[in-house]
């Protein structure tokens, strides 16, 4: 057992029903701690080589031999449902997996606090959002919510320790950590490429929390206000873990087992007993397309700058019947995201605009809920579906970095993305992916995927030149030793 200050670091074993490779929240009093099952970069080595594998051991050595001792804690505002979720559970996996102390808390927050986050979150989108301010009284909601939380999370860190702290939910935390003595690192997830008056607004909300921190990182240099100092700032693209639930290989007959199950596909064969999911909660007109129909697919959360309902307008009123395609939107079951008010106001205002679609398009258009009781079940139909669709989609208005875009590359499928933030980065254009110029031409977006799903050889070339492209960028190994070049500058 490596044992840091006194604190197990090690995984614990699961409780029975819970995946081993899925992290769990314990409430030890505020705030949660996310539990995470130590992973061995070694299995890595069959899909980045021996090379790779050997430059991350030496970085993790140094990092060890650096902190001394001290700890990396890892602190947001969920363990489920998100991109910034799925992120740690792979990097403090292998972290932990290379001897390293890394840990993970959640603040607690309630409705009125995560209004005010998610207001920050569209304003740093560009967008007004509910077009409602922050004042006083929201400003008061939020430093009341971050004191109730201050105390324990300074409880566990000790003076040494790097903290990174993501996005704005636990953004006023960043001067009490430095008070206590840690080195505070701010990790912002969101952005867009030309500042407007929205992202004034949240960068002068948020100014006073994040500007002390000793070190800044964002997916891209745009996304950064130009007050936080340059000399401080690091550029870290999010990565995806190749051998994890949501990404990992499975044969055909697995995928038709779990879309059967899931009722997402109708079933063309027995279903797998050691793969059984639990049904999601779809909205559509008759039953689930046939194992032969080909899917256009987009996976998101239930967030209006996602754009569900112009991925649906433009696919029913560009897309012909004719290509025998059908659309399924599938995002998590709401409940199961505890950091996103809107998701199930976003929802029922995509099910209104679903209705009032033609018969003939609601026949070809699924809106899904995928259930989050099991998250391994959950990332399991999502692989599924990604893998089974003639076409993965994200029309997202913003995007700070596409986590289902890499998914989908790695899985070798053919990507239509919006220019936007950090999809622009991802895919090149016509090489490995197609992007749209402007996410709003419903006309364009139509005429793309109609054109992939008539050339089976097209889709085949932006999906082999996709992969390649997840590999050589955007895995675990790339990603953790951007982070070792982080702490060697923030520990210096």
């Amino acid at each position: 057992m490596d044992v840091l200050e006194g604190r197990d670091v090690t995984a614990r074993e699961p409780p029975p029903g819970e995946p081993p490779s899925i992290c769990a929240v314990t409430d030890h009093g505020p705030p949660p701690t996310v539990h995470v099952q130590a992973l061995d970069p070694n299995r890595l080595a069959p899909v980045i080589g021996a090379d790779r594998i050997f430059a991350l051991y030496e970085a993790a050595a140094r990092t060890r031999e650096r902190l001394a001792g001290r700890r990396v804690i890892n602190v947001n505002s969920t363990a489920t449902g998100g991109g910034v979720a799925e992120l740690l559970t792979t990097l403090l996996g292998y972290a932990r997996g290379v001897g390293i102390g890394a840990d993970w808390l959640v603040i607690r927050g309630d409705p009125e606090f995560f209004a005010v986050t998610k207001r920050l979150h569209n304003w740093l989108h560009g967008s007004p959002g509910d077009g409602d301010a922050i004042g006083p009284r929201e400003q008061r909601t939020y430093e009341r919510v971050t004191e109730a939380n201050a105390e324990g999370v300074l409880a566990q860190v000790t003076a040494g320790d790097v903290v990174v702290v993501h996005d704005p939910q636990p953004a006023g935390l960043v001067p009490r950590l430095i008070e206590q003595g840690a080195r505070v690192v701010w990790r912002c997830h969101v952005g867009i490429d030309r500042p407007n008056e929205w992202t004034d607004r949240a960068w002068g909300f948020l100014r006073p929390y994040v500007e002390p921190a000793h070190a800044y990182v964002f997916s891209r240099g745009a996304f950064a206000p130009p007050f936080l100092a340059r000399d401080r700032l690091a550029i870290i693209a999010p990565s995806i873990d190749p051998l994890s639930p949501k990404n990992r290989e499975l044969s055909r007959s697995q995928v038709s087992s779990l879309l059967a199950s899931a009722d997402l596909v109708s079933r063309s064969g027995p279903v797998l007993g050691d793969l059984v999911a639990r049904p999601a909660d779809v909205v559509r007109e008759e039953g689930p397309p046939g194992p032969r129909v080909p899917l256009v697919v987009q996976v998101s959360r239930w967030d209006r700058l996602k754009d569900m309902g112009g991925v649906f307008e433009g696919f029913a009123e560009h897309v012909s019947r004719e290509t025998g395609a059908h659309l399924v939107l599938a995002g998590p079951a709401f409940s199961g995201v505890a950091d996103d008010p809107e998701a199930e106001a976003v929802w029922n205002e995509i099910v209104e605009r679903w209705h009032g679609l033609s018969r003939q398009d609601r026949e070809r258009v699924h809106l899904a809920l995928i259930p989050m009781e099991n998250a391994e079940e959950n990332a399991l139909v999502v692989n599924a579906l990604q893998r089974h669709a003639a076409v993965v989609v994200q029309k997202s208005l913003a995007e700070g970095f596409g986590l289902t875009v890499a998914e989908a590359m790695w899985k070798a499928r053919p990507v239509v993305g919006s220019a936007v933030g950090g999809i622009s980065d991802q895919l090149i254009d016509g090489t490995s992916g197609i992007l749209l110029r402007d996410p709003g031409d419903l006309a364009a977006f139509g005429r793309v995927v109609s054109g992939l799903l008539a050339d089976p050889h097209e889709r085949r070339r932006l999906g082999r030149n996709a992969h390649h492209r997840a590999a050589t960028y955007f895995l675990p190994d790339r990603h953790l030793l951007n982070y070792a070049h982080l702490l060697e500058w923030v520990l210096a």
